[in-house]
């Protein structure tokens, strides 16, 4: 079934088409990221400015150091540890990245997330996957198919079925700024961060 599932959603993702899937947070909402028209669909389905980055989701560390640039000592110790997992690290972007992902901005928000799905999605692209949470803008994210199904209706083109993991968002740390700056709290906690890198995080 999973198989199927991946089959039918890389075929709509190679198609320009969005797909929702299940993750190690909350149910996310994807696009081939190297796709504009893609992307710019997400920003519409979702109701949400086109100035506001989006996050991506990549496979493994390798395709996050060709999504960034300058991937530091820290980004590189912090994904040895927390990664995959709950941790989106906000490094320089690479001009692998189109401008309509980060807004226009010179920084990209990227995780490798701790379930397969969108890891195989990734994967099977052989590009990062937008990750953004599968529910219209400001409204709360959601940790099931049917949720999804039920704030964006026929607005997605494929809704994978399965289970979030984890339910609550990821930890996003800007490490762009010195030092570095929690813009989010989620899964992982400030102090597990700090204890890590040994040096204290700005809220």
């Amino acid at each position: 079934m999973v198989d199927e599932q991946l089959r039918e959603a890389l075929a709509t993702l190679r198609g320009g088409g969005l797909v929702a899937y299940p993750t190690d947070t909350v149910y996310g909402l994807g696009a081939n990221a190297l796709d504009t028209r893609a992307v710019h669909r997400i920003f519409e389905v979702k109701g949400r400015p086109t100035t506001q980055p989006l996050p991506l989701l990549v496979a493994d560390l390798p395709m996050l150091k060709q999504t960034a640039v300058l991937v530091s000592p820290t980004a590189e110790t912090l994904a040895q540890r927390f990664l995959p997992g709950p941790l989106t690290l906000v490094l320089h972007k690479s001009s692998w990245v189109p401008a309509a992902v980060t807004g226009g901005g010179p920084t990209v928000a990227v995780r490798i997330p701790g379930h397969e799905i969108p890891r195989a999605l990734s994967a099977g692209l052989d590009a990062p996957l937008v990750g953004t949470s599968a529910n219209p803008s400001g409204a709360p994210s959601v940790t099931s198919a049917e949720e999804v199904r039920r704030q964006l209706g026929g607005l997605v083109d494929y809704v994978m079925d399965g289970e979030c993991s984890g339910g609550r968002e990821s930890t996003v740390l800007d490490l762009t700024r010195d030092p570095p700056v929690i813009l989010r709290q989620g899964a992982i906690a400030r102090r597990e961060i700090e204890r890590v890198l040994g040096l204290a995080v700005a809220p």
